[in-house]
């Protein structure tokens, strides 16, 4: 039988995380809200085969991803792949596949694909006590800014999001989108509807907040989520460039408040924008997790 493939959609939640949770994964792709929030700029489909979680990007040259689920039927699972790419006269490929997947692969299949790693797409994951606590020569520097944030704003107060406050989020969010220049550019735009919709869906999608505010105005929030048993992942960070040492104190805090039962955190990768890349090496991440992109070697 043909694998039918499908949007997700919220009521699908339970169904996609149950499967992604036996993977044990620490990619920050590997959860329901992030599938469900980037479904318009990276619009993916699934089905359920063999016991198995099924990618595939709605595009008509479509790539998918790596099965989900249960590894007893892997194999079937990716073979159903193989042959749904053949039949619609597409080459098979998969992304965002781990070396840890890869090594799955040549297992079952010796020889047959080939991988290749994309260091822009590469999450950053650190120790969660070390992002808590900021101990140490290394991470001076960071220290130095949380001080001067506290000796500048003696009224901050972290809040978790809550019904209470995530409105004063949602406005934040509007100003802060309004000040970058968001809807020019429609990467960001999209960005920033991720942003407010998973202010908009929190329960929904079981996403966990938190928030800086100064004067008891909200100047930095952001959104994360467990990955997998020991991970956590921050999808969302937003603050006011105006208020010195606002991203540096939200970081701290968001894992000190809402991070206690896990050994590290996943902040996402770079994209390759060099800032961003500088910025995130500074927090001296403990491992990277490589992502790749997996084709036939005779295609």
């Amino acid at each position: 039988m043909a694998l039918t493939f499908r949007i997700p959609v919220l009521e699908d939640r339970d169904i996609i995380d149950q499967h992604y949770r036996v993977g044990d994964s620490r990619s920050c792709e590997d959860t329901f809200a992030n599938l469900y929030l980037w479904k318009h700029l990276y619009p993916t489909e699934f089905a359920i085969e063999h016991n198995m979680l099924l990618l595939k990007s709605a595009e008509e040259d479509f790539y998918f991803r790596f099965p989900k689920g249960n590894r007893k039927k892997l194999k079937e699972a990716i073979q159903e792949m193989m042959d749904y790419s053949n039949d619609h006269g597409v080459d098979f490929k998969m992304v965002v596949v781990t070396p840890e997947q890869f090594e799955l692969l040549e297992q079952m299949y010796p020889g047959k694909f080939e991988i290749e790693y994309d260091r822009d797409n590469a999450d950053y994951v650190y120790e969660r006590e070390k992002l808590a606590n900021l101990s140490g020569k290394k991470y001076h520097g960071k220290k130095n800014h949380i001080n001067k944030f506290m000796k500048t704003y003696p009224d901050w107060r972290y809040e978790t999001i809550t019904d209470e406050n995530v409105e004063e989020c949602f406005q934040m969010a509007l100003k802060w989108r309004n000040q970058n220049g968001c809807d020019e550019e429609e990467e960001k735009r999209t960005e920033m509807c991720v942003a407010l919709n998973s202010l908009r869906l929190m329960k929904e999608l079981s996403l966990r907040g938190g928030c800086l505010k100064v004067n008891d105005e909200v100047v930095a929030f952001t959104i994360g989520e467990p990955v997998n048993h020991d991970t956590f992942v921050v999808h969302i960070e937003k603050a006011f460039t105006e208020v010195d040492g606002a991203y540096t104190m939200i970081n701290q805090q968001f894992v000190q408040h809402e991070m206690e039962d896990f050994l590290y955190v996943n902040r996402e990768d770079d994209t390759g924008a060099e800032g961003l890349r500088q910025a995130k090496l500074s927090y001296r991440p403990v491992f990277m997790v490589e992502k790749g992109v997996v084709r036939l070697k005779d295609r």
